[in-house]
Parts: C-alpha cells; structure tokens; sequence
C-alpha cells in the first residue's frame, strides 16, 4: 500500500511539475497521432486542387514519422513536427513528386480543434491553405 501511494504522489509530481510548453507540446502530438487524416480542402495560389489529394489519408506517428497512404497503401513516408508555441507544424516527405511535394514546408496553423486543422503556407509568393479533417 506505502509504494502505491508513493508511486501515486510520484507520477502527481511528475503531471504537475510539466512546464506549460511541455504539456502543450504533448497535446499537439495526442491530437496528430490520433487516426487517419484526410484533406478535406487544398488551395494552391487561389487554385483548387483538393481533388489530388482524394485518394490520399495520411497517419501521423509518435516517432514523428508520417506516412502518405494512398488507396489504402503507404504510398510515402516523410517526417513532421508540430509547435504548440509558433501554432506551426512542419511536413517533409523526401523526393516526393505531385501532389505530395506541394505539402513539404513549414505550416502556419491559423484554425484547429481536436478534429480538424486549417493552415497556410506562402512560398516563393504563392499561398497555399489546407483543411485536414481527421476520419
């Protein structure tokens, strides 16, 4: 009973000791690794180009790997870190070819919920948002 109720008070401390960033950082990463996302809207420079994404889920990973699954198969795996501090998250799938390459960069996450993430992009001039929906 002594070593419950110490372990009890232990794993208390560590919760409460957890700097904000730390916890924050920690939800960001629960809500991007929670399911299967879909794109459910993706402009390129005022261009509509959801529909290339249609057949694409993408499974975001604790180890911060991602994977670009296609038809139902890994189609690609790239890399990704989110901030909870710059309300960002970073995409990067190597060697990538239409559409994915469109999504390597540095996101600015304009609207989120546990669900949902809307965010834009602006590279060499051109804006690019995405709404990505979780399934």
């Amino acid at each position: 009973m002594k070593n419950a109720i110490s372990f009890f008070l232990l794993t208390l401390c560590l919760l409460g000791c957890k700097k904000k960033d730390e916890i924050m950082e920690d939800l960001v990463i629960q809500a991007m690794t929670k399911g299967q996302w879909k794109m459910t809207s993706f402009l390129e420079g005022g261009v509509d180009r959801t529909a290339d994404f249609s057949s694409y889920r993408f499974k975001y990973n604790t180890d911060f790997t991602m994977n670009a699954i296609k038809n139902g198969a890994i189609d690609k795996t790239g890399t990704w870190n989110g901030s909870a501090t710059t309300m960002s998250i970073l995409a990067e799938f190597p060697n990538a070819t239409q559409p994915l390459v469109v999504i390597n960069g540095t996101w600015n996450i304009t609207r989120n919920g546990w669900s949902f993430v809307e965010a834009n992009m602006t590279q060499n001039g051109n804006l690019k948002s995405l709404r990505l929906d979780r399934e």
